[in-house]
């Protein structure tokens, strides 16, 4: 089961957003996320927005679905312009799932021309597309990167068959290497997505993950703590008893050997998540996500922000699909972020990645908490001194493992 949309105002039929949200829209970037909904099967643990392939039809089929997620590019384009917003090119787009590869490549790259050609890309602009290693041949992807596409983010999550039996991924880990290899070839970055703390995963199940991911040789790992949620066939077994969910302790050593060992092969933590060889190779998209940029979020249960204000599209895809053919907003409901809201969320996004949040940031009555999260070893005591430019806090390993407390005490 997919988590329930957020609480929220109700959306205009028209999609129309309020004047404020065209104020400093010329200083931030744009960027789009494409949501394909569909996997050959549902893991057990996954909570995302996904529906296997073969229980949708109509205009919510598989074969339909490029064409209904461009008819929500072309009102994107209308509200946008409606709206007051300058014109912008998109800097990155991401096209997520579910797996978005299970759609054929003609109709990934009509999704990718139907965003350059109503909005235009910026020069090196950045395309991403998820991929499980079973989706893919080496055609495939050189085929993507004729249509415009610069990086694939792979879902290996683990290397051991075990892990990932209990993970319910299909895929062959002895696949992984071949698939870095594929996309190279094709001239495509290549990311690797990785999940600790799976129930029965050992240290050394964990150190082998690590070390086969980078003995592929790639330039970008993310690497993610396993939580188990509400609805998920996981969630069903764990309160059975079935599954054993791993404890803090060891999810904290799991993370210190990803950073050990991706830290020693030359990759350095640029989100407390995700690590880069050089900061070209970080994910562009999701350092908007981070820094406040504006995106829209196109297809069933996606998100958007633009300029403060946060919307969510309807989840099911028929749902989608019909106010889409009816002229109407997919969004089932918006909120304007604005005041202690915003300043919260700039807290809680700004730490997490590595430049920091610049202290001038942090709401005046938590200034001062910053010399005891220095004290406590949570916050590196030399940037929040500014001792190499501007005032930031910026977390030490030991503040990536404890960012909400870091989190909490700023925004208090």
């Amino acid at each position: 089961m997919s988590p329930a949309l957020p609480a929220g105002d109700p959306a205009p039929p028209d999609g129309a957003l309020p004047a404020s949200a065209a104020t400093g829209a010329d200083g931030r970037g744009f960027g789009v996320y494409l949501h394909v909904p569909f996997c050959a099967v549902r893991c057990g643990y996954c909570d995302f927005n996904t529906y296997t392939a073969t229980e949708l039809g109509g205009g919510a089929s598989l074969a339909s679905y490029a064409g209904t997620a461009l008819d929500e590019v072309a009102l994107a384009d209308r509200v946008l312009r409606t709206s007051g917003l300058p014109s912008r090119p998109v800097a990155t787009v991401f096209v997520g799932g579910g797996t978005p590869t299970l759609l054929p490549v003609d109709d990934l790259a009509r999704l990718l021309e139907g965003v350059r050609g109503t909005w235009g890309l910026v020069p090196g602009a950045e395309v991403t597309t998820e991929a499980n290693p079973d989706s893919v041949t080496p055609d495939a992807l050189a085929r993507l990167a004729t249509a415009g596409f610069t990086r694939v983010s792979f879902g290996m999550q683990s290397a051991v068959p075990h892990v990932l039996a209990t993970l319910e991924r299909t895929h062959d880990p002895a696949r992984v290497p071949d698939v870095v290899r594929w996309a190279r070839d094709a001239g495509l970055s290549v990311s690797l997505d990785l999940i600790y703390g799976t129930p029965g995963e050992s240290l050394d199940d964990w150190r082998r993950s690590l070390e086969v991911a980078l003995a592929t040789g790639v330039d970008h790992v993310s690497a993610y703590a396993l939580v188990v949620e509400a609805g998920t066939r996981m969630a069903v077994q764990v309160r059975r008893g079935e599954l054993t969910l791993p404890d803090e302790d060891d999810q904290a050593a799991k993370y210190e050997l990803a950073d050990d060992l991706l830290t020693a092969a030359g990759l350095h933590w640029y989100e407390v998540s995700n690590w880069a060889r050089t900061p070209a190779d970080a994910s562009r998209h999701n350092l908007g996500y981070w820094r406040g940029d504006d995106w829209w979020g196109i297809g069933p249960g996606a998100h958007s922000h633009v300029g403060g204000v946060r919307w969510w599209n309807v989840k099911h895809p028929r749902a989608y699909a019909d106010r889409l053919a009816r002229g109407l907003s997919p969004a089932a409901g918006r909120e304007v972020v604005a005041g202690d809201t915003a300043a919260l969320e700039r807290v809680m996004l700004g730490v997490r990645i590595a430049e920091g949040l610049p202290l001038a940031d942090v709401p005046a009555a938590s200034r001062p908490a910053v010399a005891g999260l220095v004290a406590d070893g949570l916050v590196d005591g030399a940037a929040a001194l500014g001792a190499d430019g501007p005032r930031r806090v910026v977390l030490t390993r030991r503040g990536r493992l404890l960012a909400d407390t870091v989190v909490r005490t700023l925004a208090a």
